[in-house]
Order: C-alpha cells, then structure tokens, then sequence
C-alpha cells in the first residue's frame, strides 16, 4: 500500500524502533524547507523480508537496548492510537504486532524494574527492622518532618495544577497551530484567484447598475431580433448610459452579466449551439419572467428543451392535440415543464391566464384559470413555446404576454455543428476524444464551483475563532485537495482541447462552405412559401455526401472532392424542387454566396447589380455625351457606377472609346464580348456582370449564366432533369413526396411509375376539397397497415385540414407503417401549407425546363417515350426515331417561345407534355398502321389538333 491506515504505520514504526531499523528522511508535507522520518519504505522492506517471523521469535528480549525500550514507553505506550482495539479496526496483523509490542515492554518492565526491586525489598525489610527499633527515639523529628511535609505537598499540588493549566494550554496552542497551518495550506492557493476574482467582482460591482439595466432592455425587448441589431442597440444604450453618467461595462455582454458558466455548459452539452447569439437566448428563457416563445425553424430551441427538461418530465404538446389542455392543466398542477410545439400566427384564448400569470388564492392554495378550469398552480411549472415559421408576425397583444425569441440558428453555430460532423466521419477518435472532454471539463467546472461554494459556506457559518473548529479545517482541508487535484485535471484537459482544436482546423474550411450553403437555400423561403428546407434535411445530405465522394491521400484534395460532391449534391436536390423561374437564380445565389465569403465580391457592388444604385438627385446627373447609341437611363446608371472604387474612369473611357464600346452595345453577344480600353483585365467577371446590367439588361440572364458556369462549372446552369425515380430512391414511408404545381399535371408520369412498381391497383388518387379530409385519413391509416401508396391532390383547396394533415405525417414513423407505404401530394404555393411536411418532404417540380437541349431531353426521359418497349420496338425503328426527334425538337421550339409572352403567340395557352404525349402516340400508331408516313395526317392532328 502506498497510503496505509494510520494504526498500520504507527505499529510498524514501533516494531521498526524495537528492532533497530533506521528511518528515512523526508520533506515535510507541511513545509518543504524541514525534512521528518518516515518508516513507511523501511516497513515494506522488513515486511519483505521472508524471516521477518523468525526474527521477532528470535529476539533477544532480556537484552533490549535502553534507548529503544525508553522509546518505546515515552512515544508509542501511552498513544491511544496504539491500542489493540483501534489497531484491529485498521488491520488484524498489526495488531498482532501491537500485542507483541507491548509484551515486549511488559516483559522488560517485570524482568529489569520488578525483580531487583523485591532484591531491594528484602534488604529494605532487615533494614525496616533495625530502623523500626531507632523508630520510637525519632518520633519526634518524624513528626516535624511530617508538617513540613504536608507543607511541601500543599504547595506541589499548587505547582501541579498550575503545570496542568500550562500543559493544557501548550496543548489547545499546538493543535490550534497544526490547524492554522491546514488552513493556510489549503486556502493558501487560492490567494491569487481569490485576489482577482475579487478585483473582477469590484468592477461589476460598480458597472452593476447600468449592466442590469441594459440586461432588462435585452431580455424585455430584443429577444426577437437578429444578432446585428442586438449589437447595434446594446452599443447604443452603452454610448447613452456613459453620456448621462450610469457606470456600465464598455463592452456589454449578456453572458458576463448574467451568465452561468457552470449552467451554459450544461446546456451545451444538452444541444443549445455554443455560439454567443444562443447562449444568450438561453440566458434570456431562464431569466425572463413571462414565458418564452421561440421562433424555431430548424428545431434547435426544440432539441435543446426536449434535452435539458428530459430528466423532469417534459411534456411535449401541440394546439391540434385533443387533449392538449387537459395534459397542460395538470403539468401546471403537478409543476411538470411543458414544451408547446409549432405555434402559428395566433394561440389558443385559453392560456391567456397562464401566460399572463393571472394566479390567486381559493382555499388557501394558488390558483390559475386555463380555460374554463380552475387548477392549482406549482412554482415548477416551466412553459416553452416553439414556432416552425420563418419570419411570423405577432401581434402586439400577444408579444406583450410572451418572451419572444428568435432561435435562428447562425452562421457560427451550423459551422460548429458541422464541423463535428465532418471530423466525426473522417476522423471519428478525434471527435469521441473531443466529446469525452467536453464532458469531463463540464464536470470538473461543476465540481470546482460546488467545492468553491462549500468553502465559503464553511468560512460564513463557522463561528467564533475558526481555529477551534476542527471540523470546518478538515472540510477545508480536504476541499482545497480536491480542488487541487481537478485544478490539475483541468490544465491537462485544456492543453488536449487545444491540440484537438489545431486538429480539426484542417476541416474547417468545410464546416464554413457548407454553412453559406445552408444559409442560402434558408433565403429561398423569400422568394416562394414552397421552398422550405430543414435543418436536419441538410444535415442528412451533407452526411451522405461525406460518404459518397471520392477519398484522397491528400488531406486538401480530399476537403475539395468533399465540397465540390456536397455543393452539387445539394444543388440538384434543391432544384427538383424549384420552378424554372428560380433556378438560375438559386445557381447564381450559390455562386456569389461563396464568392462573397472569400471575399471576392463587394457588398456595395452586389447591391448595385441589385438595385442599379440610388440617384438622390436627378438635376446633378452627368449630360448623356453618347446619347445617340445609348438610352440616357443606362448612362445614369453607368454615372452611379463609375462612384465604386474599381469604376472610376468607366464614363471617361465610354466619351473617348465610343466607337469600341458601341461595338459591344451592337453585339448580338454582348456578354461574351472582350471590354475595350483595358477594361476587359481591370474589372473581375463580377464587375463585368455590373456593366452588361447597365449598357445590356436584356443579356444579363445570359451573362449570369456564362458568370455561373465559369466561376463554378457548366453542369450548374443546366439543372438535371426530372427524375421521379431517383425521388423515390431518396425517400421512405416518414417521407412525403410532394409535386408543387403549377406544371405538367404528374398524374401520367405517377401512374405509369407505379406501374413499374407493380403499385397501381394499390394506389389510390384523392382530390381534397369539402368532406375529403375524413376520406384521406382512413386511406392514409390503410396504406400505412398494407404498404399501398395514397396521392392527395390540390392540398391548397383543404387549408382548414392541413393541421390534420401535418399531425398524421407526424406520427408516422418506421415501426409503426409499412416500409412500401408512400403517401403523395401535390400542391400550389400556399402559405397555409405545413411548414414541417415541406422541411421533411420530398419536393419535385415538373415544370417544361429552359433551353431547347434540356426541353429534348426532358421530352425524352418523361412518359410514354422513357418506356424502353415503346421508344425500341417498332415495325419501322428508323423512320418512327427520325420523327419522334423532329415532333420532341417542335415541342421544345413551342415552349421555348413562350419567353415572348404575346409576340410568341396570338392567344396565350400552357403547351404541355400532355400535348406531346397524345401526339407521340399518335405518331407511332399511324407510322405502324401505313406503308407510306402519311405526312398530311399527322401535320393536321399534330399542328392543328393536338397544339
């Protein structure tokens, strides 16, 4: 052992002492500069020692040195310790030891102290008897010996007493002495944090009131704002606490202010993103006194509750739920948190008692109305509100009697999210190392503020003079040791953290490309209520795309397949749910989003692309000096143009190099022709587009796509086509499928694949409209038991059974539904759609693509032509692949002219696929049916029939 009882090594000094073994020299604990004997090693060697019981058989107990048998009586005799009953508790062989001990110095005592005094004792007796006879003649002189005796007695016993207080007093100073040092000892290493945390403490003391104060106008008022402007107002309030004299920290910090360090990180560890914005909306849920509502879009807010309020009994409701208010009645009766998820615009009348905390007292108990119900009310009781809605609008009556909070997730946040990820799958003991400390540091923080705060429990409670407290100087004592020893554990656990950081820095270029890519498809949801996407989706892509791209040796090549695989996996999973009309724009979005976080696009530059700048005053505007060429709106805007750094000289060069750049003004393909005047290599591809905006507007479309498809590839601008098959590859029973119309009416395309998946006596087709809902939930509750697909048209004529709709998909999950079970809607744009089916469904559009190649080959890959039997067996395969060529190349001319609105046609009509559909059938009937194409015949049905 090398710590053993006390009992233990006081037994085995003695025996060390009786037989003679020298001690070793040691640092005092105590005090480093003093060195003590120890006998504790030489104990082990003895102990080791196979004759050891020889040699205490062996030992020569009638000739025991004086000096040691002297030892033995004044140190270890008299110790109460060194009783055989307390050396039992420690070790039953030590006290074996003990006895031997003690018969030792019992032994000596009786054979060198007793037996020459009964010698002396019979000498003394024939010495009594010659005394006894001279005894009567000395009586006298016996007698004045004798008061003086009690004299001398009277005045010992003075001297005893006195020596006895002195002893005792020597005593209570020794031990208070021992203890001063414990104290000094253990409280001795915290002077220094003590000293500045005390420091730190005097400064927020003073900043106290203006800090306060600016922590209620956060939490009163900003909850629902954006970082930016969170910052912009706490710095305003700052400037103006300093300009009217209220002391305030001049860098104000919600988290320094009110923040936990030991709760933060427990809440870390339960799923809140560790980044300031969130840390800080935590802060505001625990501090606020009404009730937080969360505006949640990807479902953070929500984890993080479900996660920290696991342990007490969460429950978890919806306003749709039937029994909504009677499991919310008894939480608040109970004191059991509730967690109400996927608020809309509006609340349920009957919490407005409870939000607004309307309790009273009936018969003595604290009482709060929710509804028509009366329920007792239980200080537990925590209430968290969660909406899916991206930006919801509130109104006034409702953010007076909530907290609202915005839960957006930020850029800095997502980046450590999926940098976890990422280092997860490539370097996986990186992350579980990285995750084992994070928790460990968690709890050595929680550990050292818990014995921090014992501590000064113990020094406010303890009362009189500590010292005498034996009791409150072991506590601290032993509070100061573990303090210590997790201190120590603390250092080495930050050294690792940092070299763990330094090693997943390598991967964080990938964290931050695919954050821009989350936060630019979350933009979408501007542009059309469809395009919604949610955090998990994303999540889920960027983890198979960490599987699915190609490995490397190279570190860098590998993060460049990995970001290359993941934008472009995204990018095609994304578009299938775009219009036509938004994918250029999302292609362009992507491109300058990335541009943009390398610093290669200016922010005053995309605005101008934006807005063609702002003229305040139309008077100062430049005389147009080429104004037979050019309109004098384009020449404004160029004037506007030549204001930004890299422009400067634009209109000088347009006065003297006229000629050159009318030239590109004429050009049939302004966006690809070469600037003049050395412009073509001062200004980046970006800055070109700037330009083209200006003399051409009506080839911008064309110079973004020729801007996209250098900057980042070809297959950018040509989004893939429609793919209903690999949709349903990437789907499963939890996952809807949902066709967002306008467009090609999918049904055909629908039936014909669940043909091919042998699903089409299964599937069953119904239109929503008044009394349908009731009829789609028994067939989804069906399809869920058989495995059959249910398809759910026009969702947008059934707002009312939407709420329906999104509980259903809800519970819906792998155990309880058959894995062939599909459910399939389709849909206009509608803001009253759930929000949560559209983060987690499948979206598709079918809408005819842009340009004549992605036309044919859309053409091509949709029904009947996509069927192998169809399109390869023909009587006449030469003549039927020549005609069905030209009849999909006229489809495709037809759709793309519908760019010219009026000017394409004389009336406006949607040519669709059904169109092409009844007319390649035709095609191939008439082609099989006669020897001779009979041309006259299908120009007439083709041309004046079917289009």
């Amino acid at each position: 052992m090398q710590n053993p009882p006390s009992g233990v090594k006081l037994v085995m000094e003695a025996v060390c002492v009786l037989l003679g073994i020298k001690p070793q020299r040691i640092n005092d604990p105590s005090d480093i500069r003093k060195k003590i004997d120890d006998y504790w090693e030489p104990s082990k060697k003895m102990l080791g020692n196979s004759k050891f019981l020889d040699n205490l058989r062996a030992y020569d107990k009638d000739n025991i040195p004086l000096a040691l048998i002297s030892k033995i009586r004044e140190q270890y005799i008299p110790n109460p310790d060194f009783s055989p009953e307390r050396v039992a508790k420690a070790s039953s062989a030590a006290r074996g030891l003990c006895l031997w001990i003690r018969a030792m110095e019992q032994y000596d005592r009786v054979a060198k102290v007793v037996a020459p005094k009964r010698e002396r004792l019979i000498q003394a007796e024939s010495e009594y008897t010659e005394t006894m006879q001279s005894l009567e003649a000395k009586r006298t002189e016996l007698k004045q010996v004798l008061n003086k005796m009690a004299e001398l007695q009277h005045g010992l016993a003075k001297a005893n007493k006195k020596k006895e207080d002195l002893e005792a007093q020597v005593e209570d100073c020794t031990k208070k002495l021992e203890r001063a040092q414990k104290l000094i000892g253990g409280l001795g290493g915290e002077r220094t944090r003590w000293t500045e945390a005390a420091q730190r403490l005097s400064a927020v003391y003073v900043n106290l009131l203006g800090d306060m104060l600016i922590s209620a106008g956060v939490i009163a008022y900003l909850g629902a704002f954006t970082v930016t402007y969170r910052q912009l107002c706490t710095n305003q309030w700052t400037a103006f606490c300093a300009k009217n004299g209220i002391p305030c920290s001049q860098e104000f910090s919600l988290n320094s202010s009110l923040g936990d360090p030991v709760k933060i990180r427990d809440w870390i560890l339960s799923g809140l993103p560790s980044d300031s914005f969130s840390v800080d909306n935590g802060i505001i849920v625990t501090n606020a006194r009404r009730y937080p509502l969360m505006i949640d879009p990807q479902s953070q807010a929500n984890k993080w509750v479900k996660s920290m309020e696991q342990s007490n009994s969460l429950k978890v409701v919806k306003q749709s739920d039937n029994d909504f208010l009677r499991i919310l009645e008894n939480s608040v009766r109970f004191g059991h948190p509730v967690l109400l998820e996927n608020v809309g615009e509006e609340l349920d009348p009957s919490l407005e008692g409870l939000l607004l905390k309307q309790t009273f007292k009936q018969s003595g108990s604290v009482c709060i109305k929710i509804g028509d119900a009366t329920v007792e009310f239980s200080n537990e009781f925590r209430f968290y509100i969660t909406s899916k809605r991206t930006n919801p609008h509130y109104l006034p009556e409702l953010s007076t009697k909530v907290t609202l909070l915005n839960f957006m997730i930020t850029p800095e946040g997502l980046e450590d999210q999926l940098l976890g990820i990422v280092v997860a799958a490539e370097r996986p003991e990186l992350e579980e190392q990285r995750a084992r400390l994070i928790v460990q540091q968690a709890s050595n923080k929680k550990q050292l503020k818990q014995i921090e705060d014992r501590i000064l429990q113990v020094l406010a409670t303890s009362e009189g003079n500590i010292l005498e407290d034996e009791s409150a100087i072991e506590v601290l004592s032993e509070s100061q040791r573990l303090s210590s020893e997790i201190q120590e554990k603390q250092k080495t656990a930050e050294v690792t953290q940092k070299k763990i950081d330094e090693a997943r820095k390598a991967y964080h270029d990938v964290a931050v490309h695919s954050s821009v890519l989350f936060f630019c498809i979350a933009d979408l949801a501007s542009i059309d209520p469809m395009y919604q996407y949610s955090l998990t989706w994303f999540i889920n892509l960027f983890t198979q795309a960490i599987n699915d791209s190609v490995r490397a040796d190279e570190l860098q090549d590998r993060l460049r397949n990995l970001n290359s695989y993941f934008t472009y996996s995204l990018f095609c999973n994304v578009c299938r749910s775009l219009f036509e009309k938004d994918k250029l724009l999302f292609s362009f979005l992507l491109c300058t989003r990335i541009m943009e976080k390398k610093k290669e696009v200016d922010a005053a530059e995309y605005r101008f692309l934006l807005t063609g700048g702002v003229q305040l005053d139309a008077n100062q505007a430049k005389s147009n000096p080429i104004s037979d060429w050019l309109q004098d709106r384009a020449w404004a805007e160029l004037c506007r143009l030549a204001e930004l750094k890299a422009f400067h000289g634009l209109t000088q060069s347009l006065e003297t190099q006229a000629l050159s750049w009318r030239n590109m003004y004429d050009s049939a393909t302004p966006h690809e022709f070469s600037f003049p005047d050395g412009w073509q290599l001062k200004l980046s591809p970006f800055q070109r587009l700037l330009v083209l905006r200006c003399i051409r507007p009506d080839k911008l479309v064309p110079g973004v796509q020729l801007f996209v498809s250098d900057q980042m590839a070809p297959r950018y601008v040509d989004p893939p086509p429609f793919d209903l098959e690999r949709s349903f590859k990437d789907s499963n029973q939890c996952t809807p499928l949902i066709f967002v119309l306008p467009g090609a009416d999918p049904m055909a395309s629908l039936l014909k694949f669940a043909e091919s998946r042998k699903k089409a006596d299964s599937m069953h087709a119904i239109s929503l409209g008044q009394g349908q809902g009731v009829v789609a939930a028994k067939a989804i509750e069906s399809a869920r038991a058989n495995g059959s697909w249910v398809i759910l048209q026009n969702c947008h004529l059934a707002p009312s059974w939407m709420p329906k709709l999104e509980k259903i998909c809800e519970q819906i999950t792998r155990s309880n539904s058959h894995e062939e079970f599909r459910l399939w809607l389709t849909s206009y744009p509608s803001d009253q759609f759930p929000v949560s089916i559209l983060q987690n469904g499948i979206k598709m559009t079918n809408e005819p693509p842009k340009g004549l190649k992605a036309n044919l080959l859309g053409s091509y890959m949709t029904h009947p032509i996509s069927d192998p039997e169809f399109f390869e067996r023909h009587e006449k395969p030469t003549v039927w692949k020549k005609l069905l060529f030209g009849l999909c190349f006229f489809h495709g001319l037809i759709q793309e002219r519908r760019k010219f609105g009026p000017l394409g046609w004389n009336i406006p009509y949607e040519f669709n696929q059904s169109d092409l559909r009844i007319s390649v059938r035709q095609l191939r009937m008439f082609i099989g049916q006669y020897e001779d194409v009979p041309f006259k015949a299908l120009l007439y049905l083709t041309g004046e029939c079917n289009y």
